[in-house]
């Protein structure tokens, strides 16, 4: 992917171990939208603030849903220009501007992930949803099931496994700790598939974990 030219600076540093735990959308909502008003305004700092308080968490995204630094980069770069150029799409009317970041991150994930795999996997979930809750319900959330200084890279290991559909799920809920609705919003489906999603991504997760041993 050729590196963009942004008329601001995106530092970025890949995660040593967990993400840092996502913080309330809602904390940032009047912030984030004070922003959006100055940068459409022309203020240069506002756009650097913008990418200051983003960043870390859409190269999160990128780096759990790609496993590669490098492309997490690349694509977090795109991210933010893509916001550059249409930033005037938003309307802090319809939602926060954290969701609406998202989706355009996974928009761009998804088109990254089509350029190189030719064809996503898919899967019928509805139909095994009753007993994927069930056993949903004996497991734990995601980031309690493995601890100490491995646990980030063992994750990220076992998160590659899983379909793409399936990952981005996970770690929009479990990572990232959207609301259900929230997820909805970035995937454009119901809540009942967001849920079926997690439920058959947490179970193949814990297989995973399991067969490597690391939980029981």
């Amino acid at each position: 992917m050729a590196a963009a030219t942004l008329p601001f600076s995106v530092t970025l540093n890949a995660p040593a171990a967990w993400p840092v735990s996502a913080i309330s959308l809602e904390k940032y909502l009047d912030a984030d939208a004070k922003l959006v008003e100055r940068c459409l305004g022309g203020d240069d700092t506002a756009w650097e603030e913008l990418v200051k308080t983003h960043t870390r968490r859409v190269y999160s995204i990128c780096y759990r849903f790609t496993g590669a630094d490098s492309e997490a980069q690349d694509i977090t770069q795109e991210v933010f220009l893509r916001i550059f150029q249409t930033l005037k799409s938003f309307r802090a009317g319809e939602g926060s501007f954290a969701v609406w970041l998202t989706r355009l991150t996974r928009n761009l994930l998804i088109d990254n992930y089509r350029r190189n795999k030719k064809q996503r996997i898919t899967d019928s979930l509805e139909d095994q949803l009753p007993v994927l809750e069930e056993r949903a319900t004996q497991t734990t959330r995601t980031d309690g099931r493995v601890e100490g200084r491995e646990a980030s890279e063992i994750l990220q290991s076992a998160l590659q496994r899983l379909s793409p559909e399936l990952r981005e799920t996970v770690v929009l809920r479990d990572l990232e700790e959207l609301e259900y609705r929230e997820i909805a919003d970035v995937l454009k489906v119901p809540e009942g598939t967001v849920k079926s999603r997690l439920n058959r991504g947490r179970a193949e997760l814990a297989k995973v974990l399991r067969r490597w041993k690391v939980v029981v």
